[in-house]
């Protein structure tokens, strides 16, 4: 499986629901480059099955590492901006995904985010010559999410299989890891196994830690770690998730996407508009290019006395402790790089 985000928080979903069937080796962490696949599949022992992870950087990555894994099935979960810096453009994003397609046979099936746009296209010109099945939650899809429900506790919706309903619940909110759910979904039925299990495999899985991890913080706050790593795309996804959240004041502590060469500023400035449209309540930046969230979001209309630019995260951490109250909500994300994990140490109760 690959994507320009969401890449191991998919993976630990199928896995949970693969090992509902199979005994099953996944990739571990984010061992997804030329050392880590090898070094995944090196692990087979016993398994009947195994979720591999597949990152990339430039293209001809992916095309050497399906050649060593030869996968039997597919999940390409969207294509997004990550290293739109090395690769210059999102065709060319796509086209490096798409790579994985040549370690397999011409029949195995793809699974794909119909909601993305460059893969609806793709699925467009293509439905016809491959084994194409489609998940989403607003372009019609094989698999759809209905009657969606999200709050700080995690998710719930329903999906019509084979004209019947089914409820599924997962312990993480977002609409990202519906969407990671609707794959499971696909990826368990294509392989056999019941809709009780994939339920059940849903609704267990654990995520990686520091990947939208709830924390329980200071003064009674709620600390959304994703602080992992960042994009456009998982930024978006998460200011989203912010949004949804009810009760004190929903806090953004922002920092810097990297990797994204003559694209930084304008891609900031969409996350900007992001904070914007989600009414966040307080903004929160560290870092050269995170100031460029900050001046959209002002430029928008957010008052001045809601937002903060900071060049260090020491700085960051003061005006939170000052700020924060009972019931808060704090997101806190940038590229691993970053290091905004000593953000969340600095504001979690330990």
């Amino acid at each position: 499986m690959t994507g320009s985000v969401g890449k191991t928080s998919t993976k630990d979903i199928l896995g949970s629901v693969m090992s509902k069937k199979y005994k099953t080796l996944k990739t571990q962490g984010n061992y997804n480059n030329h050392i880590g696949v090898p070094l995944t599949i090196l692990g087979l022992k016993d398994h009947t099955a195994a979720v591999v992870e597949m990152g990339m950087n430039h293209l001809g990555e992916i095309s050497t590492l399906t050649k060593i894994a030869k996968p039997t099935m597919s999940v390409i979960t969207n294509i997004g901006t990550s290293h739109i810096g090395e690769l210059g453009s999102r065709e060319n994003i796509l086209k490096a995904k798409l790579e994985i397609l040549e370690g397999m046979e011409k029949d195995a099936p793809i699974i794909i985010n119909n909601d993305n746009d460059m893969l609806h296209n793709w699925y467009l010109d293509n439905k016809e010559k491959r084994n194409v099945i489609t998940y989403g939650i607003q372009n019609k899809s094989d698999i759809m999410a209905e009657n969606i429900c999200i709050d700080k506790n995690g998710s719930k919706f329903t999906v019509n299989i084979e004209g019947k309903k089914y409820k599924i619940e997962i312990n993480i909110g977002g609409k990202h890891f519906i969407e990671n759910s609707l794959c499971a979904i696909c990826v368990g039925l294509k392989n056999g196994i019941s809709i009780k299990d994939i339920i059940s495999g849903i609704k267990e899985f654990k995520l990686t830690k520091r990947r939208m991890e709830i924390i329980k913080g200071i003064n009674k706050t709620t600390i959304i770690n994703d602080s992992y790593n960042a994009s456009y795309d998982s930024m978006k996804a998460a200011i989203e998730y912010l949004n949804e959240l009810k009760g004190g004041k929903r806090i953004a502590v922002l920092g810097d996407i990297l990797e994204l060469g003559e694209f930084g500023e304008e891609i900031h400035r969409k996350v900007g508009k992001e904070v914007f449209k989600n009414n966040i309540d307080i903004l929160i930046t560290v870092g050269d290019l995170a100031k460029y969230i900050a001046e959209e979001a002002k430029k928008l209309g957010i008052k001045q006395d809601k937002i903060f630019e900071y060049n260090t995260k020491e700085e960051a951490i003061e005006k939170i402790k000052s700020i924060i109250e009972t019931d808060d909500f704090i997101l806190v994300k940038a590229s691993n790089s970053m290091k905004f994990n000593e953000i969340v140490d600095a504001i979690t109760n330990n």
